[in-house]
């Protein structure tokens, strides 16, 4: 093969005849392999349109199709790529859900609703208005469909009133998804699951589609992703599984790291290739990486490696407080940069919550110094993109109530509280949508003649645009939606100059996009439109191609990668978090401090404060334990700049605290 992989990713390429499990360790190369390996199997005949890669965010899709693309590119076969199925798990879903809406009782144009559209609809199930116990019964309800338990078996489970509230509701959840004709993010893997399991027929028609399965990032896969996987490769059993038990940090979102185990057993003819040569890091970053990680109990041993040299000390600062904290590392990212004519963008700064970036933030600005923060406003949040998405997804599905609310009243157009109010009795009494009702003679009947024509106009709008959507492109009718309902003038006599222009900016981008999209992937306005709910546009949008630094939470930071990384809040009770030291799930929070360390490709710099603002006064902070799981040799401290007396005695407490960490580090490898 011409394809420069070293010898344990050419034998994760090159066998496939047996269903395998890559570990793939931090920076060793993994898309590099799955991408060769896609292109493999088309070299050795496989039908490329049954090649089914999968993975967990649009970012990691887009990156493995180019790859792909690549690899393939001048070939005799090289226009196969395209064909090749690179989605991610939902994507993958909403593709089978959409095959098979008839078996779910779903019509083509169905609503695939996201958590904020469905706010409202919980919120009345557990007959509440507050957001945070709506939250709380969201996230009850997704984690047991997650789980594929059926409402009696959350019940059941519940613990507490919030959770019995929670389970009553999902019990009535269902229904109200289905007078909406709508799913949401979680009926994309639990209703395929559920119809491959018991339609036997059905479960061998998508086999046969798929001839070879790859999976990215298995470690992060729940039960039900799991199962939706086994279903799919059947007893033939030919997928590349690619994972690193390391790196599992999800759990907090249903993923079990449980999964790498349970292929063993369910596949006992597995074959385990480990990739431990990392390409990313300095030998010193490595090392402390692993010494980190060798404290958790392992499912296969794996010790990364590297040729990129010794590298620079780890550095270590112990700040006076998070404000402390934020300047230091503001100035070192300054100082560091000029020395080294480095770029912003060479710069990322992790933590642990969202909610240490506001530190960070104010001194990177007291510094000039431009910055981004992952987890940012996604283009989709904003409100003029969700109103457009709620006019499109009305087009899509009549039956869509929360779109047809957002739509109907903006722009205004007369139609107040006492009209909707009559509509919805009309809707109720027939057991049908609000838009369906506004044909009810009932309703004519009953409502205001001028609200009755206003309705009906809205309502033949939205028609006369779903029944041309099947054959006309996209983009030709969203430009006519906007003009019909005078977008633009509603921006600009609700908003001043400056943000109503911003406004139509973000409109006319995201419709051209919409319109592009269209066009490339040969997508309907429905298809588009159900395709909306999954698409985060942050991901490959937030700081490409801007020089700025990055300010990300850990968990955002996962597979991304930088030449320097600080690592802030060290801390016990931060990293470990509290909840997870009470809870005993200390394995996953070393994890992520795992992923953290192993983000940065030349220097690394840690650090934690002494004290910190919490409920209105200074608490004494001691530094995380991980710090003593490290390489000592390698790490080199220092302090905040203080008073000559305040630094003697600071240096005093730092030897007295290195000392209680080593002597902590010796006493857990005494007794392990």
């Amino acid at each position: 093969m011409s394809f420069p992989l070293n010898p344990a990713q050419a034998a994760a390429v090159r066998r496939t005849d047996a269903p395998m499990l890559v570990l793939a360790g931090a920076g060793s190369g993994k898309t590099r392999v799955i991408a060769a390996k896609v292109a493999h199997l088309i070299a050795g005949g496989t039908d490329p349109a049954k090649i089914v890669a999968v993975t967990f965010t649009n970012k990691a899709a887009r990156e493995m199709r180019e790859r792909v693309d690549r690899l393939l590119a001048g070939r005799a076969r090289g226009g196969d790529a395209s064909s090749v199925r690179i989605q991610t798990f939902h994507a993958l879903g909403l593709s089978i859900v959409r095959a098979e809406a008839k078996a779910f009782g779903l019509r083509p144009g169905f609503s695939v609703l996201d958590p904020q559209d469905l706010e409202s609809v919980v919120g009345e199930l557990v007959a509440s208005a507050d957001r945070s116990r709506i939250r709380r019964a969201q996230w009850a309800i997704s984690r047991w469909k997650n789980a594929l338990f059926a409402p009696s078996a959350a019940m059941r489970e519940a613990d507490g009133d919030d959770e019995r509230a929670a389970a009553k509701a999902y019990a009535h959840y269902a229904d109200a998804l289905a007078a909406y004709q709508a799913v949401d993010f979680d009926d994309l893997i639990r209703l395929p699951v559920e119809l491959f399991e018991r339609d036997a027929t059905v479960r061998a028609r998508w086999q046969a589609r798929c001839d070879h399965v790859l999976v990215d990032e298995v470690q992060d896969t729940n039960p039900a992703q799991y199962r939706l996987f086994r279903a799919l490769v059947g007893e033939r059993a030919r997928f590349t599984a690619v994972g690193d038990d390391d790196q599992a940090i999800y759990g907090w979102r249903g993923a079990t790291v449980e999964n790498l185990a349970q292929l063993e057993r369910d596949y006992p003819g597995l074959v385990v290739v480990k990739l431990e040569q990392n390409y990313r890091s300095t030998t010193r970053i490595l090392a402390s990486a692993n010494a980190l990680i060798a404290n958790n109990a392992k499912l296969h041993e794996k010790r990364l490696w590297s040729d990129r040299g010794h590298g620079d000390a780890i550095r270590v600062v112990a700040a006076r407080d998070e404000e402390a904290e934020a300047e230091i590392v503001a100035s070192a990212i300054s100082a560091h940069r000029f020395e080294h004519r480095g770029r912003w963008s060479d710069y990322a700064v992790l933590y642990r919550g969202n909610h240490q970036a506001r530190a960070f933030e104010a001194a990177l600005r007291s510094q000039s110094i431009p910055y981004e923060v992952s987890g940012g406003q996604s283009w989709f949040d904003r409100t003029e993109i969700k109103d457009l998405v709620a006019y499109l997804r009305l087009v899509a599905n009549e039956d869509d109530d929360p779109a047809f609310l957002r739509a109907v009243a903006v722009p205004k157009r007369g139609v107040g509280r006492t009209t909707l109010a009559k509509l919805a009795e009309a809707a109720t009494a027939a057991h049908s949508s609000l838009v369906r009702a506004i044909r009810d003679p009932a309703f004519a009947a009953a409502a205001q003649a001028r609200a009755h024509e206003t309705l009906s106009a809205f309502e033949r709008l939205i028609a006369d645009l779903r029944r041309r959507s099947a054959r006309e492109p996209a983009g030709r009718l969203i430009d006519e939606l906007l003009r019909a309902i005078g977008y633009e003038d509603h921006l600009v006599a609700t908003f001043d100059r400056r943000e109503a222009e911003a406004k139509s900016a973000s409109v006319r981008e995201f419709t051209a996009w919409l319109a592009r999209k269209g066009e490339s992937d040969r997508k309907t306005l429905t298809e588009l439109v159900q395709a909306i709910a999954l698409i985060t546009m942050l991901e490959g949008r937030d700081g490409e191609g801007a020089d700025t630094v990055r300010l990300s939470t850990l968990h955002a930071a996962k597979g991304l990668e930088f030449p320097h990384v600080f690592l802030a809040g060290l801390e016990e009770g931060i990293l470990p978090h509290r909840e997870s030291i009470d809870a005993g799930t200390i394995d996953e929070e070393r994890r992520l401090l795992y992923v953290g360390l192993t983000r940065a490709e030349r220097s690394l710099h840690l650090s934690f404060c002494r004290t910190r603002t919490r409920a209105g006064g200074r608490v004494e902070c001691q530094p995380s334990r991980f710090i003593g799981e490290l390489v000592q040799d390698d790490l080199r401290w220092a302090g905040a700049p203080l008073p000559p007396d305040e630094a003697a005695r600071e240096k005093a407490a730092g030897a007295e605290r290195l000392k209680a960490i080593r002597a902590a580090l010796a006493a857990r490898q005494g007794g392990g």
